[in-house]
């Protein structure tokens, strides 16, 4: 896989930049600017170098028609303001552009094309549509390493038609979760929350033969805490998981890797409740579990202490309510405790988990923060993604 950096002659080279910029947008403001702050390296490279770039993303899903309230426009605004260049946005229909209509004025360095998930070619991997777009450009670039486990043609198709390149972003990634999963440091645990077990089991299963600790928090430690014959009141569990829990169990055995999940947990009436501390054989039928207790939080901070590298995927409690915060917050200041002795690798995803570290401001206090939901996942079950396929 190329690497954009290693391209010797980028002068006056017209770059198809394919971007990830699906940033929560209400009413027509951004309320998480991750996403937009981590491409900043690339476009900035690519501008040093005197390129010409023509930026390709989607927001949400559009389905194929034009959708006014999922337009590039907001987020081109505040990309111009953060690199202080002018950013025209192109909401001609893509199939009447031309080559030598875009980028025509020599002053221009830049420009966006709106949404591509407003044409329904762009999600069937459409191959004319690719040659269309390939035509626009010289050269193809990916930085959108959150949309590569996507089969779509600006991601995948379009590689057989131009010269592509992996971008700094996509690179930085790939090595970070490297680091994860098969240049690592031991001892490695992984802290997995969320409220599906059954959407995190092909991970836990890929990492058990690899990793020392696993922690299971959030609400899928609760099919845990059930399964063990405790009582768990109307918290949330998913039906019928008895045997990928056996199965976690006997794997780890298998491997010599811990499991942990809690030993006692926070309750409330209902998810704005006060919080109470609670034995995990002394919940009522009217409680919900909400997030992990100090005995359960103890545990955590001392494998940590005694971890060289630690991934972290999933809050541990129901932090949208402070009361059960306290959990995620004491797991991500014990990282950050150990990252800046740098006697801790450390990498952290998942859509939660980055809306809690930014609660805190802790996200440059990690080694790395995915901003990637769908590939992150898949990239931790061994899987290969489509985008990074077409890269090689």
């Amino acid at each position: 896989m190329n690497n954009i950096k290693d391209f010797e002659n980028l002068n006056q080279k017209k770059i198809l930049l394919r971007l990830d910029l699906n940033v929560p947008l209400k009413d027509g403001v951004i309320t998480d600017q991750t996403r937009i702050n981590k491409i900043i390296p690339v476009i900035e490279f690519l501008l040093n170098k005197n390129s010409k770039i023509i930026i390709i993303s989607h927001v949400g899903r559009p389905k194929g028609k034009i959708n006014n309230d999922l337009s590039l426009k907001p987020i081109c605004e505040n990309l111009e303001k953060k690199i202080n260049r002018k950013i025209k946005l192109i909401d001609d229909d893509i199939f009447k552009l031309k080559k030598e209509d875009l980028l025509k004025d020599p002053n221009d360095q830049i420009v966006c094309l709106e949404n591509i998930r407003f044409y329904k070619e762009e999600e069937n991997n459409d191959i004319s549509f690719a040659k269309h777009l390939a035509g626009l450009a010289d050269l193809f670039v990916n930085d959108s390493f959150s949309c590569s486990h996507r089969a779509h043609t600006s991601v995948c198709k379009i590689t057989e038609f131009l010269p592509s390149f992996a971008g700094i972003q996509l690179e930085t990634e790939i090595n970070a979760l490297k680091k994860v999963t098969t240049e690592i440091k031991k001892p490695i645990t992984c802290i997995v929350g969320g409220s599906k077990i059954s959407t995190k089991i092909g991970i836990i299963k890929n990492l058990i033969p690899k990793f020392d600790n696993i922690i299971i928090v959030g609400g899928m430690a609760n099919n845990i805490l059930s399964y063990k014959g405790n009582q768990i009141g109307k918290s949330v569990k998913e039906k019928d998981c008895e045997m990928i829990i056996d199965e976690i169990f006997e794997t780890s055995k298998n491997y010599s890797c811990v499991i942990t999940y809690p030993e006692d947990v926070l309750v409330g009436k209902n998810m704005n409740d006060s919080s109470q501390v609670k034995e995990i054989n002394n919940i009522k039928n009217n409680e919900l579990i909400l997030d992990i207790g100090p005995k359960t939080i103890n545990k955590i901070k001392n494998i940590i202490k005694t971890s060289e590298t630690v991934l972290w995927n999933g809050p541990a409690g129901y932090f949208e309510n402070p009361n059960f915060a306290n959990g995620s917050y004491e797991i991500a200041k014990a990282i950050v405790k150990k990252n800046k002795d740098k006697s801790i690798y450390s990498v952290a995803g998942g859509g939660d988990t980055i809306a809690l570290i930014n609660q805190i401001n802790a996200i440059k206090d990690f080694n790395f923060v995915s901003t990637a939901g769908g590939a992150f996942l898949e990239y931790l079950e061994g899987k290969e993604l489509p985008g990074i396929k077409a890269l090689k």
